[in-house]
């Protein structure tokens, strides 16, 4: 199939799959005139892809640990050892930020209510 059609497939933009392509997470072959051709293989492909970067993972790291993933047919399981404890430190930095974030906005309820408390004189 050509990359619109693998786009409608998978709900995912063409650009988005030409840069899915340049990152290396999607391999199309190629037709005789140099057409990306794709299978449905890589509706699945595409669909692991989107389930990992919806996770907070980054496209250096999806590339590196796809090949380990597996489908139980409800979830998408890392298949090596390892990869539970690189979920979990990204786990922790996802944390990190969420708690950071919150700092930042208990900061901006701040001045957001002193403002209005001066404004209010």
């Amino acid at each position: 199939m050509r990359i619109s059609a693998l786009a409608r497939r998978t709900g995912v933009s063409p650009r988005a799959l030409r840069y899915y392509e340049e990152k290396g997470l999607l391999v199309p072959g190629r037709t005789a005139g140099g057409y990306r051709d794709y299978t449905d293989e890589h509706v699945e492909t595409v669909r692991r892809i989107r389930i990992l970067l919806a996770a907070g993972l980054n496209s250096d790291m999806v590339r590196e640990i796809l090949p380990c993933m597996v489908d139980d047919g409800q979830f998408l399981a890392p298949g090596c050892e390892d990869l539970i404890a690189t979920f979990e430190r990204e786990q922790r930095r996802i944390d990190t930020q969420i708690a950071e974030l919150h700092d930042v906005r208990s900061a901006l309820t701040g001045i957001i209510s002193a403002g209005k408390a001066f404004a209010g004189r």
